[in-house]
C-alpha cells in the first residue's frame, strides 16, 4: 500500500533482506528508507542542499543493506563533475611529490573526496595527454604539481585544455610556479636558495659547486639563479665549469657528483644539489670515491624531504612544507576566490604570497674555522 512520508509520497516498502536478481537502484533505496527519491539522491550524491540528519541516516542504512552502488557517471552529468580530485605529478617515486600527495589526500578526506594520481615522468606531451583524458572523466579538481620546461611547445595546448575544463565547471590549481595563469600555490624557490647561500657563507664556506637539472626545467633554474645570486651578494662567484647539469633524480645527483670528483673537489667546498634526491645521490658518490661527506666535501640540498634526516650525514637543506602545500592546493581549488595563496595554514600571509621556505643546517655542512 502506498503511503506518505514527511518529505513526500513513497512507493511500498522493499524487503531489504530478500534476494535480488539485479543491482539495487536509487528508487529501491528510497522505498526502503521511506523517503522521497529526491531526498535519497541528495543524501547519497553529495548535494549541497541540506538533508535532515534522521532522513540521511535512514538512506545510508538502506543503501548499506541493499548493497547499493551509486551511478558515478550519472552523478557526474548531474553535478558537472565527480567527487574526484586528480593530482598530476612528475615522478610518483620522488618523496617531494609523495609528500605533496599526502597533503592532498589528507585535505580530501575532510571533504569526502577521492584522490587519483597520474605521473608524467617529466614528459610534457604525456602531461597534455593525461589532462585530455582527465577532462573526459570530469574530476572536480585537477592539481598539477610538476614543473614544466622553458619553451615547452605543448604549453599553449595544455593551457587551452585546462581553460576548457574550467569552463565546464572544474577547478585547476598549479603548485610551485604560476606558469599558465591559473590558481597557484607558489613556492619561493629563488629566495629559499639565496637564503641557503647566505647561511653557507656564514658557516665559513667560500668555494661552491652546483648540481642542477636541465636548465630548461623552471624549478631547477629558479633554484640555481637564487643560489648564485645569494653568493654574488657576498662577493662570491660560481664558475661555469662548477655547475653540472644532470637528471633531476638520485642517479642524476650521483653522476653529477662523479663528474665534479673527476674535475677535482676541494676540502673546503660545498656542493649544492638543487633538490634533495640529487643530494642523496651525491652523498653516495662521495662515499664510493673514498671521501667522507661533510668532512671532506660538504653537501646541501633543497626541499627537506623526510629521508634526509635519516641519511648520514644528515642533510643541510631548504625546508618546504610539502604536506601543507598539498593541503593548501586543494583548499584553494575549493574556494571561490581566484587568487593564489601561500600554504600558511593560519592565513597570516596575504593571498598571493609564495609559500615561505626556511634553511635547515645539519651535519653535511659543519661550520668551518
Amino acid at each position: 500500500m502506498t503511503g506518505n512520508t514527511p518529505d513526500g509520497p513513497t512507493a511500498p516498502s522493499l524487503d531489504a533482506g530478500s534476494r535480488r536478481s539485479s543491482p539495487a537502484t536509487l528508487e529501491d533505496v528510497a522505498r526502503a528508507a521511506g523517503v522521497s527519491l529526491a531526498t535519497a539522491s541528495r543524501s547519497l550524491n553529495g548535494s549541497s542542499r541540506t538533508v535532515n540528519a534522521a532522513y540521511r541516516s535512514k538512506v545510508l542504512d538502506a543503501a548499506a543493506r541493499l548493497n547499493y552502488s551509486p551511478n558515478l557517471s550519472a552523478q557526474a552529468v548531474a553535478r558537472g563533475s565527480t567527487m574526484t580530485v586528480a593530482l598530476v605529478v612528475a615522478d610518483i617515486t620522488d618523496p617531494y611529490f609523495s609528500s605533496i600527495a599526502a597533503g592532498v589526500v589528507a585535505e580530501a578526506d575532510q571533504g569526502r573526496l577521492i584522490v587519483t594520481m597520474a605521473a608524467t615522468e617529466r614528459d610534457s606531451e604525456r602531461e597534455l595527454e593525461i589532462v585530455r583524458t582527465l577532462r573526459g572523466q570530469r574530476p572536480k579538481v585537477i592539481i598539477l604539481a610538476g614543473s614544466r620546461r622553458e619553451g615547452d611547445p605543448s604549453e599553449e595546448a595544455l593551457r587551452r585544455e585546462l581553460e576548457d575544463y574550467e569552463r565546464a565547471g572544474g577547478r585547476v590549481v598549479l603548485i610551485s610556479r604560476n606558469e599558465l595563469g591559473f590558481r597557484t600555490v607558489q613556492i619561493d624557490n629563488a629566495s629559499g636558495a639565496a637564503d641557503l647561500a647566505t647561511a653557507l657563507v656564514g658557516l665559513g664556506y667560500r668555494r661552491f659547486s652546483v648540481l642542477t637539472g636541465n636548465r630548461e626545467l623552471k624549478t631547477a633554474a629558479d633554484r640555481l639563479d637564487g643560489f648564485t645570486s645569494g653568493l654574488e651578494r657576498a662577493g662570491i662567484r660560481v664558475e661555469a665549469d662548477r655547475v653540472v647539469q644532470s637528471a633531476f633524480t638520485r642517479d642524476g645527483g650521483y653522476e653529477g657528483m662523479r663528474s665534479l670528483i673527476a674535475a677535482g673537489v676541494q676540502a673546503d667546498e660545498v656542493v649544492f644539489a638543487v633538490n634533495d634526491v640529487m643530494a642523496v645521490g651525491a652523498l653516495s658518490a662521495l662515499r664510493d670515491a673514498g671521501l667522507t661527506p661533510g668532512a671532506d666535501v660538504a653537501v646541501a640540498g633543497f626541499d627537506d624531504i623526510p629521508t634526509v634526516q635519516d641519511v648520514w650525514p644528515t642533510l643541510t637543506t631548504v625546508n618546504v612544507p610539502l604536506v601543507e602545500v598539498g593541503r593548501a592546493a586543494l583548499r584553494l581549488a575549493l574556494e571561490e576566490t581566484d587568487a593564489s595563496v601561500s600554504a600558511d595554514s593560519d592565513a597570516s600571509t596575504a593571498p598571493g604570497s609564495p609559500v615561505a621556505t626556511s634553511v635547515v643546517v645539519r651535519d653535511s655542512t659543519p661550520r668551518r674555522a
